[in-house]
């Protein structure tokens, strides 16, 4: 393989790569909370508790619920945009739930990570591909680069035409 083939792999499948590393993360953190549920309960604060009138445990529930189904949708790439950026708005809501520190520090990365997932929508390997899928296809069909393939008539079809799900 050349550089360029390699350059181009990258570039197709780096988006699969993150949202695969970011759904395994949401399900492992479900699995645990589900798994133990005491050990996640100090991090519900009060006013959830109060408002809902629910238990924090319930609430923990709720939220590892929550987490195996987003997870599971992002794992598969369905809805890729919409369960990213439920996922990224989610864990901005933990982060600033948990505060400034490490956790909050951790929870900041991760949610930004899950944002540019939303940012960047369905990817080569997602069950639902969008338009910019077929656009990274045209990449590798054709040998182009980014900066070719933006002069083409293929790329500027597919960007004004493009599926925001």
């Amino acid at each position: 393989m050349n550089a360029q083939r390699i350059k181009l792999f990258f570039k197709l499948y780096a988006p699969s790569v993150l949202r695969y590393g970011m759904g395994t993360v949401i399900l492992w953190f479900s699995i645990e909370q589900f798994l133990h549920n005491s050990l996640w309960t100090a991090y519900v604060p009060d006013y959830a508790v109060a408002i809902s009138h629910l238990s924090a445990s319930t609430l923990v529930f709720f939220n590892a619920a929550f987490e195996l189904v987003m997870g599971i949708l992002l794992v598969f790439g369905w809805r890729t945009r919409i369960v990213a950026l439920l996922l990224a708005l989610h864990l901005f809501d933990i982060m600033w739930t948990v505060g400034y520190g490490e956790i909050g520090a951790r929870d900041f990365g991760l949610a930004v990570a899950t944002l540019v997932i939303a940012m960047n929508g369905p990817d080569i390997l997602c069950i639902k591909q969008g338009k910019n899928s077929v656009m990274n296809a045209n990449y590798a069909n054709n040998g182009n680069d980014a900066a070719n393939a933006r002069n083409s008539n293929t790329y500027n079809n597919t960007w004004s035409n493009r599926n925001l799900n």
